[in-house]
């Protein structure tokens, strides 16, 4: 099963590192890891997400909060959880495909970012399941390339996931 992560960390140089090398140096492997800044300037967000299971991670949750650069982990409910990933994707239009594309682009909810002769760039931000689904119906037209970031997610609700300590 897929565990989604909210690490709070200092933001600081060198902190992607040593999270980073912590997972590599329990053979964990990172499905996929987005960071941000958040609202405060001093504190940066990552999102990862890691297959395994509950045991798993709560190993990583102990090992992460033992990390100096790291203020919060918390392991966040899929139920409970906003998460989207944004896609850009490059799509041949020759010999008539361009309004097939730009059908499917309106019926998914993609945006139309770049437009040549021979090619149709879309952006998409949604579920990973609803970015799969747009990406097979793409897929027959001629996908030229894509660029996904990881996902990002919050709780839903008025929950936050606020430091309880500070950074220095």
């Amino acid at each position: 099963m897929k565990y989604t992560m909210s690490v709070l960390v200092e933001n600081h140089a060198g902190v992607l590192s040593k999270v980073s090398g912590l997972f590599s140096r329990r053979g964990f492997n990172i499905d996929s890891l987005a960071v941000g800044i958040t609202e405060d300037p001093s504190i940066s967000r990552m999102t990862i997400v890691v297959e395994g299971d509950e045991y798993i991670v709560e190993q990583l949750e102990k090992q992460l909060n033992k990390l100096i650069p790291v203020i919060k982990v918390k392991a966040l409910e899929p139920n409970e959880t906003i998460a989207r990933t944004l896609s850009l994707i490059k799509v041949s239009t020759g010999k008539g495909k361009r309004e097939d594309v730009m059908r499917i682009s309106e019926l998914m909810g993609a945006r139309i970012v770049d437009v040549t002769g021979s090619t149709l760039t879309l952006e998409f931000s949604d579920t990973a399941d609803r970015t799969e689904t747009l990406e097979n119906l793409l897929r027959p037209y001629g996908i030229k390339e894509i660029v996904r970031t990881g996902i990002i997610a919050l709780e839903k609700g008025p929950n936050a996931t606020r430091p309880s300590k500070r950074p220095q």
